[in-house]
């Protein structure tokens, strides 16, 4: 959805990059690949650019999760009934930090939903709420 580059401002200064409409956002911290990961050291932060590829690339990736085309590690696993309504257990001894009048749902409860979605690929607080509200009823229970 996104085209990226990366120009060194020691040698450019992206006016090519600009003129054909490209979006300066940043500088990298200037890190570097190595074959053992990434340098130590930060030496010559580069200028990133962006193009989008598409008119809606902004929307898509803000977007809660993304559409089918555009997802690669999606997950096929859903966990059952009865293995959703064992996950609370795990969460019994977890103290709860939230205030009384904060409380609409219980903390186990809560964390096991969570726990449900992210074990299904699902990262985000909206994307978990979609999730949740897409089980059926006796997953819920």
């Amino acid at each position: 959805m996104l085209l990226e580059t990366f120009v060194d401002p020691d040698r450019f200064s992206g006016t090519i990059y600009r003129a054909a409409t490209w979006t300066y956002v940043g500088n990298t911290r200037g890190f570097r690949r190595t074959r053992w990961g990434y340098s130590a050291n930060p030496e010559s932060p580069k200028m990133v650019f962006l193009n989008p590829l598409r008119a809606d690339a902004h929307e898509l990736l803000c977007s809660a999760t993304l559409p089918s085309p555009y997802r690669l590690a999606e997950s096929k696993m859903m966990p059952s009934a009865a293995q959703m309504q064992s996950l609370p257990a795990f969460f019994a001894e977890i103290p709860d930090p939230r205030r009384a009048e904060g409380k609409c749902h219980r903390l186990p409860t809560l964390l096991a939903i969570a726990a449900g979605a992210a074990s299904c690929g699902i990262r985000g607080y909206k994307a978990i709420s979609d999730w949740a509200q897409s089980l059926g009823q006796k997953v819920r229970q």
